[in-house]
């Protein structure tokens, strides 16, 4: 074999030189051609064997080439043209309202973007449905308005995903992930799909996941697998005042917006005006929506001679003040504010002024059936009559929202403005605690206390508390039987007194009843409330001051720390009164602003080291972190604020925990009516609750009624309205008020004082699923109104009876019932 060298590789041969060129041959740089090249190190691992043939470059990375944009024509689009496929992809398919200037940014942006193919091809159509989820991923409301930046943030992102008139989808376009957001980690995992590599499990989620309102802030799927997911607890979640969404409902949007502002302790002057108006502008939306405020199409098309008495009765109508100047000697209706004229005399107060009232003949409608004090908003139907001397005549701002209107107007009847049942408002038909529920009109997209709306996980959430809750009855005869409700039970303590040593022994003889329950059958939370001290000890009221103060709920650490079973798997609420600290070092015992906030960790940190102490033993972890690990989720102490709301499954069960003596308030404030006589009548059918319990009733077994429509009512007679006790009484008459007023402090500022920016806690609407009033200067009770369950378990010791402890034990969904026990 003949062996050929390369001519570059053989020796080459040392040519004479002459001593003058020697040194400058040697020292000449070589070409560039033969210098050696700087690669770039590369990343990869090099095969240890030549048979990986390991390549000398490495691969580069995919990397997906950006797509050429298809030169579109414009055309000028008109809205008229767009309107029919705005509706069906806007009101019909998503229930959203488009305005006209939305309209017309949507036909202009479609038109730059899509061309004459905008129909033919579908591109309008998928256009509008991007735009649509992104409107409600950004909770933009029902109505979508043209000059909003909401619309024109999303058209522009919109905009460079558009190649074509077509919605680019993947690592460069828009993601169904998240409609319009793209995470940048997820870049690198959506191009291994690519490659047909698996990505990562945060890459695979299911499609249009968050699309709804209320969406993003609840972590769960349809059918959870992991344990600490089947707990009930779970989904229990307590909402502080201060903590909650501020919404303000727009009359000429008909709709509730969030109010973005910073809320203050110390506003200006004009927040009162806000928040009046606010009230006011509720109740007035909620009594138009009701049936005996709307006017019928029917009625209105026949003639005058057709229309009988008996139908006009049917239909009322709300005047304003302003409007009752020069027509003296007529009839209507008003809806406002009773208030108190500088002068003493009452009067009443909307949005556009205020006159002076007589009610030395008003009747209440039902008679005596609710209570009236000055703050509270009413209906009053009556005669305006004019006089030629009074305090103010015509309009003027010397008084009043809108000014005094000269004369009085002469009340016949009062009564409280109708509540509107929960699912009304909601827009929810169908059986209660149903799984199929068919969703309409009202409320449901808006997510009133930031845990989703009704629309959005309404569903999801009743299917899963069928799951958890709602399991069939085990066949197992060996198995131990859980009480009644088991998990599903909420027990409500009324005042506990800790400066009282036998509220402790009362507290150890409820919390023993419970502890004894079979494993997994314990209730799944516990709701105490103060006042925890009987004076405002904070003011150095009564005997002692802070250090007695904490002493009170070290003393009270001790007793929970007998129950491990019970601070391993509930949760302990404690809801503070006006006694107790920081607000009593001012207040002095007297009523103080509302809402107010929880007690002080300072006076707190033991318990809440007794609950650490407990699930650490166990080998539970802390709630918020029962994931890590996989363990599961202990018990926990929650400090929340006066009012506040416990959700249970989402907007599914809606709790509200209040405490105030508002009875007694009520009785002190209320404005006296004429009684009417025993031969008009009876008027307490359409109002008639039941479920309140005789104080003779004390037995553990006695379960209270619910709604009157819930079952058959027999006919009442004079005979049997007499038999009704006056503890029964009170409780109808002081729910029908809370409920019907939609508010929790219907006073005077004078009387109940209250933050005005956070006055949106206070509100009852939607109404809730339950409340529970503890209200020491009322009999305790457990009543249904309007499909609301309210119940007050009054003080945990009986007043007048020793040695008997009192509570309320409450099942999600099926009502509560009074207990007591002795101890």
């Amino acid at each position: 074999m003949m062996i050929i060298n390369s001519p570059r590789k053989s020796p080459a041969k040392e040519a004479p030189t002459s001593p003058e060129r020697g040194p400058s041959r040697r020292t000449k740089p070589k070409a560039p051609f033969f210098a050696p090249k700087n690669l770039a190190q590369s990343s990869a691992i090099p095969s240890s064997s030549p048979a990986f043939a390991t390549p000398v470059h490495p691969l580069k990375p995919f990397q997906a080439p950006a797509p050429a944009k298809s030169a579109i024509l414009p055309i000028i689009l008109p809205p008229a043209t767009l309107r029919p496929l705005a509706f069906r992809t806007f009101t019909k398919k998503h229930s959203l309202t488009l305005t006209s200037t939305a309209l017309q940014e949507l036909a202009t942006f479609i038109g730059r973007h899509c061309g004459s193919g905008w129909r033919e091809e579908g591109l309008a159509e998928k256009v509008l449905e991007e735009v649509s989820r992104s409107w409600k991923n950004r909770n933009g409301g029902v109505i979508v308005d043209g000059s909003s930046p909401e619309l024109k943030d999303i058209l522009k992102t919109l905009e460079g995903n558009l190649s074509g008139g077509k919605i680019m989808t993947g690592p460069r376009g828009v993601s169904r992930q998240n409609s319009l957001l793209l995470e940048p980690s997820q870049d690198a995992e959506n191009s291994k799909t690519r490659l047909g590599l698996r990505p990562a499990a945060s890459a695979l989620s299911r499609e249009d996941s968050q699309t709804s309102f209320g969406m993003s802030v609840l972590d769960f799927a349809e059918e959870p697998e992991d344990d600490t997911l089947n707990d009930v607890r779970r989904w229990l979640k307590v909402l502080h005042a201060f903590e909650q969404p501020r919404y303000t409902y727009n009359v000429a949007k008909k709709h509730f917006e969030r109010d973005t502002s910073r809320p203050s302790l110390l506003p200006s002057a004009s927040h009162k005006t806000d928040a009046f108006r606010n009230r006011f502008n509720v109740i007035h939306q909620r009594l138009l929506r009701n049936e005996s405020f709307q006017t019928s199409a029917v009625a209105g098309a026949r003639g005058a001679a057709r229309k009988t008495t008996s139908e006009a009765m049917h239909t009322h109508k709300i005047t304003p003040i302003a409007n009752l100047l020069g027509r003296h000697g007529s009839h209507h209706m008003l809806l406002g504010m009773l208030v108190v004229l500088p002068t003493g005399s009452l009067a009443i107060s909307d949005l556009t002024g205020t006159i002076t009232l007589d009610l030395a003949d008003a009747i209440a409608i039902p008679e005596d059936s609710a209570w009236f004090t000055p703050g509270m908003i009413v209906l009053i139907d009556g005669v305006y009559e004019e006089e030629e001397e009074t305090a103010g005549k015509g309009l003027s701002g010397s008084s009043g929202v809108g000014g005094t209107i000269g004369g009085r107007f002469q009340g016949f009847f009062i009564g409280q403005p109708p509540c509107e049942k929960r699912r009304a408002t909601l827009g929810v038909s169908g059986l209660d605690g149903g799984p199929d529920h068919t969703i309409g009109g009202g409320f449901g997209w808006i997510d009133f206390l930031g845990v989703g709306s009704e629309r959005a996980v309404g569903t999801r959430m009743r299917r899963l508390e069928q799951r958890l809750l709602r399991q069939p009855i085990s066949l197992d005869e060996s198995a131990p039987v859980a009480p009644a409700g088991g998990r599903s039970r909420v027990v409500i303590l009324g005042e506990l007194n800790l400066d009282q040593p036998r509220s402790l022994q009362a507290l150890k003889k409820i919390l023993g009843l419970y502890a004894s329950d079979p494993p997994g059958s314990t209730p799944m939370a516990f709701v105490i409330t103060g006042n925890f001290a009987a004076h405002a000890v904070m003011a150095r009221g009564g005997s002692g001051g802070s250090i007695e103060y904490k002493e009170f709920f070290d003393a009270l650490s001790s007793t929970l720390a007998d129950y491990p079973t019970l601070l391993t798997t509930a949760s302990f609420i404690f809801v503070p009164g006006d006694n107790d600290g920081w607000v009593s070092a001012f207040g002095g015992g007297a009523v103080v602003p509302l809402p107010r906030k929880a007690v002080p960790e300072l006076f707190t940190s033991r318990i809440r080291r007794v609950f650490a102490a407990a699930n650490a033993e166990a080998g539970l972890a802390a709630p918020g972190v029962a994931a890590d690990g996989g363990k599961k989720m202990g018990g926990e102490a929650v400090w929340t604020t006066n009012p506040s709301r416990m959700t249970v499954f989402g907007p599914e069960h809606e709790i509200v925990l209040f405490r105030d003596d508002i009875s007694a308030r009520l009785r002190r404030a209320a404005v006296r009516l004429t009684s009417k006589g025993k031969g008009d009548g009876e008027e307490g059918e359409d109002v008639a609750m039941s479920g309140a319990l005789p104080p003779s009733t004390t037995g553990e077994d006695d379960i209270m009624d619910l709604d009157p429509d819930s079952q058959p009512q027999p006919a009442k007679t004079a005979d049997n309205a007499e038999k009704v006790p006056y503890d029964t009484i009170t409780a109808r008459k002081l729910v029908k008020t809370l409920l019907d007023q939609g508010y929790l402090a219907p006073f005077r500022q004078a009387a109940r004082p209250v933050h005005w920016d956070y006055a949106t806690p206070l509100h009852l609407y939607p109404l809730p699923t339950a409340m529970v009033l503890v209200d020491t200067s009322a009999p305790p009770f457990c009543v249904s109104y309007e499909g609301c369950h309210v119940m007050n378990p009054g003080s945990v010791l009986v007043t007048g009876r020793k040695g008997v402890a009192r509570w309320v034990e409450y099942e999600l969904g099926k009502g509560g019932r009074v207990r007591e026990s002795t101890f």
